[in-house]
């Protein structure tokens, strides 16, 4: 997948802080439509996934397990995208003008970071933070299996969408890219390159 210019159920969660983490995951949801000021919103999003290696679930049916958290964005490297303001902090450097022709996301997936969490109103922890980990910091090898998942005609893969969660798949079928690759309904243009949504030392090239 290139880009361009609330879980339920009760289950043990990671301390607010900042963990050494993986990217485990890139799950294109595809044009999601919202309502904003009363007003429909249509917007590309992307979720990502990372995993925290040296923090592991204590109890549960996933005891043993490393902690995952996630961060829905924009797909989108706009100036003012959050999902670029997180790349270029995790990365250490802006994007080249090349770049902004087409960053291939998939690259970030295994690459260790460090994520910050920060605790919500409801008692959850949200990603608030991504950065580069300090040079020479050692981060534990990943654990879960890396997925990449794209609605792009020529990247779809119906296994990986069978293996994603309900949730996730239901999404997914909402979307107007999706229908285009699995029942051969055409997507509609979706241009956002001008919208505003407010080993370890490769840079994801």
């Amino acid at each position: 997948m290139k880009v361009k210019g609330n879980d339920g159920g009760d289950f043990q969660r990671p301390d607010p802080g900042t963990y050494l983490a993986r990217c485990i995951k890139v799950i294109d949801l595809g044009t999601q439509t919202s309502e904003y000021q009363g007003r429909p919103n249509s917007r590309r999003q992307v979720v990502l996934v990372w995993e925290l290696p040296a923090e592991l679930i204590e109890t549960g049916d996933y005891a043993g397990q490393p902690f995952t958290v996630s961060k829905f964005y924009t797909a989108s490297l706009n100036e003012k995208a959050n999902l670029r303001h997180d790349l270029v902090n995790w990365r250490g450097r802006d994007f080249t003008e090349q770049e902004l022709d087409g960053f291939e996301l998939g690259n970030i997936l295994g690459v260790p970071c460090l994520v910050t969490l920060t605790a919500t109103e409801n008692g959850r922890v949200k990603v608030t933070g991504v950065t580069s980990p300090p040079k020479g910091t050692k981060v534990p090898k990943q654990v879960n299996e890396s997925v990449m998942f794209s609605l792009e005609p020529e990247e779809f893969d119906p296994a990986i969408y069978e293996g994603l969660s309900d949730w996730f798949k239901e999404t997914i079928a909402q979307s107007p890219e999706y229908r285009e690759v699995a029942n051969g309904q055409a997507a509609p243009a979706n241009d956002l390159s001008d919208v505003d949504f407010g080993e370890d030392d490769i840079p994801f090239e």
